[in-house]
Formats: C-alpha cells, structure tokens, sequence
C-alpha cells in the first residue's frame, strides 16, 4: 500500500511505507516427521513490545531462531524489516538476548562489552549501555563471579550496543531478582517509546500481562490466541472463588451447574466456575464458608486453557493496530 502526499508543487506523490519490523508468511518448520511450526503468520509493527508465548514444545524457540536467521524454514516466508534475516542483521538492525550462553568468563564485565563494541562500524558507547542496563558498578567484576541475574545484565548490554531496531529476548530476566526485573522492564518500555521494537518469550506471565503492548499465545506450531492482555484474559470464561472452608465437601462444590475444577489447599477452597454467582451463593447459605472472594481469571488462566494438547479449537482476537 503507498501513501499519497502532495509535493510543495501541488502533485500528488506515491511515498511507500515503511515495511513491518518482523513479517511471517505461512512459516513451517520440520524436524524429520516433527511438525515444529506449523503455518505461521504473524506480523510485527515498528515499536510494538510483543510477548510470545507458549508450553514448551508449542514453536517459540523454533520461530524466534528462524527470525535470527539462525535456522531456515522449511516452508514459508520471513522478513525483517523487508529483508531476509541476514540482511537486516548485517545492518545492524536485530539483536537478540538468549538465555544461556555467548559470555567468556575469565573476562570482566565491561572488556566483555569493549570486546563486543569492537565487531559493530555503528555503536552506542560502552559506558552508556552498561549504565542502561545497570551494571555500570560492577564493570571490573569477572563474568565468572557474576550472578545469574548479572550475566543476564550484560547479554542485554551487548545487544544494545548496536542500536538495533529490533530487540528479540527470550527470558530475559531468568535469574534477576525482583528489583532489577522492574529496572530492565523501565529500560525496554523507554527504548519502545523511543520506536525500538521488543519481541520477547517469558515464563513469567506476570512480565508479558503488566508489559506488553501484545500477547501471542502458540500451541503445538500455531498461533491461538492474539491480542492484547486484556483480550487474551477476555477469552477465558469464568471466575475465581476463593474461600476459608473448614471440611469442604468437594464432591458437592463440583455438582454446582457451572463449575470447572475444585482445589482444595488446607482450609481454603478454589473454584474454577463459569457461574461465580451460584458457587457464591451456595457458599454463604450452605457452608460456614467465609472470607470469600471473588476475582476475574488472569493471564495464567486464559495461558492454561489455550494451550492446553486437548484444548477446544483455536481462538484469535484482534491484534491492536
């Protein structure tokens, strides 16, 4: 599609526009009789921050290695920014945050980060980046006596190095604790608002529901579900019942019309029911239940149910434009 604009002399001019950060057409990935991905198609805008996620197994690493250009597809498209993936990282434009590996340990922090400044023509200064990831204090520790957490750090140094455009992490905060999860997050929503596009798989659901502009859930090589949290969340049915129940019958809570499951956690009771009102009811004028409460299902709920081997039919919202 082109844009018409009128020149300063009154024509109207065709000015294309700028290509998607990540495009994928009808992407298929096999391994021997392995379906890996099955038929993909995903499009990714420019400063979008996208959590994909997904159980193991369901596709995410197989897709994102095909984005890095590190494995080929064995049918389909993928482009980068209008290029091949090669293409766009030999610009410069991608860098990635993996989870294991690519430090050498008997290296500092920061000669790993010069050592890594060396291989760009392009780059951000070495002191701005670990300041931006927040180990500008530990520059002289050895890669060896770094924390997880820390090591996790500097991988997020280094791909920033290039300025990229676009920004793949695939769990980026395995090992941080609580504080600097909050810390890298604040970096990556400043760097999206600035137009860098994140494209990121988690474990943490709680990171994709409080930071993601979008949520793509896969299961068994497809997409199922793609939109933002909220609509993700939208998609499973139901409510959350919470109790203090001394002796809960758990046979007579399951013959409730509408209810799913029933946990039983010491004193307490959790009910999964598609009719919350009812389980309510049937609590407070039939039991000595008390503290109930009542809550909307999250992310983790609408995660469980599709993507679940023996879930309904895949479901897709829209994706916000």
């Amino acid at each position: 599609m082109a844009r018409l604009d009128e020149t300063p002399h009154g024509e109207v001019a065709s000015r294309p526009v700028a290509p998607p950060a990540v495009d994928l057409q009808g992407l298929r990935k096999d391994f021997g009789s392995v379906q890996a991905v099955r038929g993909i198609d995903l499009t990714i805008s420019s400063g979008e921050i996208v959590a994909f996620l997904g159980p193991n197994g369901a596709g995410k690493t197989s897709t994102i290695d095909m984005i890095l250009g590190l494995s080929q597809p064995t049918d389909g498209q993928v482009r980068v920014y209008g290029m091949t993936p090669h293409q766009a990282i030999g610009r410069g434009l991608v860098s990635a945050v993996m989870q294991t590996g690519g430090l050498l340990k008997d290296l500092t922090v920061g000669e790993t980060a010069q050592y890594t400044a060396s291989l760009f023509v392009q780059r951000r200064p070495v002191a701005e980046v670990l300041e931006r990831a927040g180990i500008s204090e530990i520059s002289d520790r050895l890669v060896g006596k770094c924390s997880g957490g820390e090591q996790q750090r500097l991988r997020f140094a280094m791909a920033l190095l290039s300025d990229p455009d676009l920004l793949v992490l695939d769990e980026p905060t395995t090992g941080m604790d609580v504080e600097g999860r909050r810390s890298f997050w604040a970096a990556i929503r400043e760097d999206a608002e600035q137009g860098r596009t994140v494209l990121f798989a988690t474990h943490y659901l709680e990171e994709a529901d409080a930071y993601a502009d979008r949520v793509i859930l896969v299961r068994q090589g497809r997409i199922v579900a793609d939109g933002t949290a909220s609509q993700i969340k939208a998609l499973s049915t139901g409510r959350t019942v919470r109790a203090t129940l001394p002796g809960a019958d758990r046979a007579a809570l399951l013959a409730l019309a509408g209810v799913e499951t029933v946990e039983v956690r010491g004193d307490t009771i959790i009910v999964q029911a598609k009719d919350s009102d009812e389980v309510a009811r049937y609590l407070l004028t039939q039991t000595a239940a008390r503290d109930l409460e009542v809550t909307s299902r999250g992310l983790e709920d609408a995660f469980l149910a599709l993507t679940a081997d023996d879930g309904a039919t895949a479901t897709t919202v829209g994706s916000p434009t």
